[in-house]
C-alpha cells in the first residue's frame, strides 16, 4: 500500500503492548491501544481499523471474543492474535474464526513487520463469504484460467500458480480454495521469501518445547492449522533445498515432523505454491529440486502481466477508484481520457498491484476530483512510442523530470513517487535508488499523509 493505515493494539499487559505499539509506530503505523477486550471492542465499534493485534486472554473481552465480533462487522478487518501460553487447540480454533495470524509472545520486530506487510496487503479486499473474492477481469486469457481453476478446485492436487510479482498469484489461490469443498475451512499462507532457512521451517511444520533456543512451548505449523483447509507456499523458489527435500517428504507422505518431535503427525492440507522465478532454470542451475518440482507442479497455471491484459485496465482502474477515497472523505470523479491514454502506455513493471497504488495515490493527490496525468506521476516514464514505432529509453534524462523551480520538499516528493513508480510500489527497491533506509521512506509518505489529511 502507498499509506499506511491506523493499526489496534490490544494487550492488558503494559510493557508488550508499548514495545508493539513502538515498533508499529517506527515503521509509519498510526496506532490506537486498548488495555482489555472491552475498551478494544469499543474502539472497534466507533472506528474502521486496517489491521488488529489482540492478546488471547484479556480481562472483560478476550482475543476470541474480539476476533469473533470481528468477523461479523467488519470481515475484511485481518486480525492478529498472540498468546505466551497458547496450545495447538488455541491456534487451530482461531484459524477456524478467522484469525489472519496466530503468534506467541514476545514478538520480534522483524515477525511484527513482517505480519503487518502481509495483513495491510488484504486490507480493504472485498471479504469472502463461500465465494472467491472477485478477480477483476475481462481478459479471455485470464477467464480461461478462472476456468481451469473452476475444474481443478474439487481435486486435491497441487497447483502451481506462476507469474510476475503483482500479477494477482494469492488471489487467484484464494479463488481456487473459495471454489473448493475446503472453503469452509482455513486458508492460510506461507511467505516462503519472507524468513530464514531455520525459521521456516518451525513455521511451516511447528516445533516442540525444547527444540531450540527460544522455544519455550509447543507451536503448531502452518501445515498443522491449515489442516482440512488449503495452504499456499507463497514464492516456494525462496525456499532452500534443504527445506525442499522436507517438504518432497511431506507431499509424498501427508504427515510432517515437527522441529524436534519424535513421531509424524498426519496432515489432511491441499497445497497451492505460486513463484515469480522460472522453476526450469532453476533446475538446471540446481537450485530448485527436479522431484519437488514435478510434485507442485500436476496443474500449472501462468498469469499473463498486466500488460498482455489491456481489456483489464479500464475494469480494474473503476475497481480501485471505488475503493479508495479522497482525504476529505469523497470518491474521485473519474479518470480524464487525458489520463486513461498515459495509463494505457505505461509498461506496468509492477503489474496489478503498481496500478492499484498508482490509483490510491491519484485519488489522494487530485485536487477536484477528476484525476489528470500530472496525477499519476507515470507520464515521463511513459512515453508514447517514437515515430517509426519504436518506444523510447524507459529511463528519460534527468530533464524529463521536468522540476519547477520549487522547494526542495516538493522535489523530494517528485523523487520518492517516481522511484516508487519505477519500481512498481516496491519501497525496499525505491529507498534503495534514492539512497535512504526503508524506515526513512515510510516516514516520508506518513509525513506526506498526514500533510494532504490536514490540507
Amino acid at each position: 500500500m502507498y499509506l499506511d493505515k491506523c493499526v489496534l493494539v490490544a494487550d492488558s499487559e503494559p510493557k508488550s503492548r508499548r514495545v508493539l505499539a513502538e515498533v508499529l509506530e517506527r515503521t509509519g503505523h498510526g496506532v490506537a491501544e486498548a488495555h482489555d477486550g472491552r475498551q478494544a471492542l469499543e474502539l472497534c465499534r466507533r472506528q474502521n481499523f486496517s489491521l488488529v493485534f489482540a492478546d488471547l486472554a484479556m480481562p472483560k473481552a478476550g482475543g476470541m471474543e474480539l476476533l469473533k465480533e470481528l468477523r461479523a462487522r467488519s470481515p475484511q478487518t485481518p486480525v492478529v492474535l498472540f498468546s505466551s501460553s497458547a496450545d495447538v487447540a488455541s491456534a487451530l480454533e482461531a484459524m477456524k474464526h478467522g484469525a489472519f495470524d496466530f503468534l506467541l509472545k514476545p514478538l520480534s520486530t522483524e515477525l511484527i513487520e513482517e505480519v503487518t506487510r502481509r495483513a495491510l496487503r488484504q486490507v480493504a479486499r472485498p471479504p469472502e463469504s463461500g465465494q472467491a473474492r472477485p478477480l477483476i477481469t475481462r481478459d479471455p486469457a485470464m477467464l480461461r484460467l478462472l476456468e481451469l481453476a473452476r475444474s481443478v478446485a474439487a481435486s486435491r492436487a497441487t497447483v502451481l500458480i506462476a507469474g510476475d510479482s503483482g500479477t494477482g498469484k494469492e488471489l487467484f489461490a484464494r479463488y481456487i480454495h473459495a471454489a473448493s469443498q475446503r472453503r469452509g475451512k482455513p486458508f492460510v499462507a506461507v511467505n516462503c521469501a519472507a524468513l530464514p532457512e531455520n525459521l521456516l521451517e518451525s513455521e511451516l511444520f511447528g516445533h516442540e518445547k525444547g527444540a531450540f533456543t527460544g522455544a519455550i512451548m509447543r507451536k503448531p505449523g502452518k501445515f498443522e492449522l491449515a489442516h482440512g483447509g488449503t495452504l499456499l507456499l507463497d514464492e516456494v523458489s525462496e525456499m532452500k533445498p534443504s527445506l525442499q527435500a522436507k517438504l518432497l517428504r511431506v507431499l509424498q507422505e501427508g504427515e510432517i515432523d515437527r522441529v524436534g518431535g519424535r513421531s509424524p503427525v498426519p496432515i489432511d492440507v491441499r497445497v497451492l505454491a505460486t513463484t515469480n522465478r522460472n522453476l526450469e532454470q532453476m533446475i538446471a542451475e540446481g537450485s530448485f529440486r527436479l522431484d519437488l518440482y514435478y510434485r507442485l507442479n500436476v496443474i500449472p497455471v501462468k498469469l499473463p502481466p498486466l500488460r498482455e491484459r489491456q481489456a483489464d485496465l479500464e475494469p480494474l482502474v473503476e475497481h480501485f477508484l471505488a475503493k479508495y477515497r479522497r482525504p476529505d472523505g469523497r470518491r474521485a470523479e473519474g479518470m480524464s481520457p487525458e489520463a486513461m491514454a498515459v495509463l494505457a502506455r505505461a509498461p506496468w513493471k509492477g503489474n496489478v498491484r503498481e496500478l492499484e497504488n498508482v490509483i490510491e495515490r491519484a485519488v489522494l493527490v487530485s485536487t477536484n476530483g477528476l484525476i489528470r496525468p500530472e496525477h499519476l506521476f507515470l507520464e515521463e516514464a511513459a512515453p508514447a512510442p517514437a515515430e517509426g514505432g519504436q518506444p523510447e529509453a524507459s529511463t528519460p534524462p534527468a530533464a524529463a523530470l521536468d522540476f519547477p523551480l520549487s522547494t526542495l520538499r516538493e522535489m523530494e516528493k517528485k523523487l520518492i513517487a517516481r522511484s516508487l513508480q519505477e519500481t512498481g510500489g516496491n519501497r525496499t527497491h525505491a529507498a534503495k535508488i534514492l539512497g535512504i533506509s526503508v524506515r526513512t521512506l515510510r516516514n516520508k509518505l506518513n509525513e506526506y499523509r498526514q500533510e494532504l489529511q490536514a490540507g
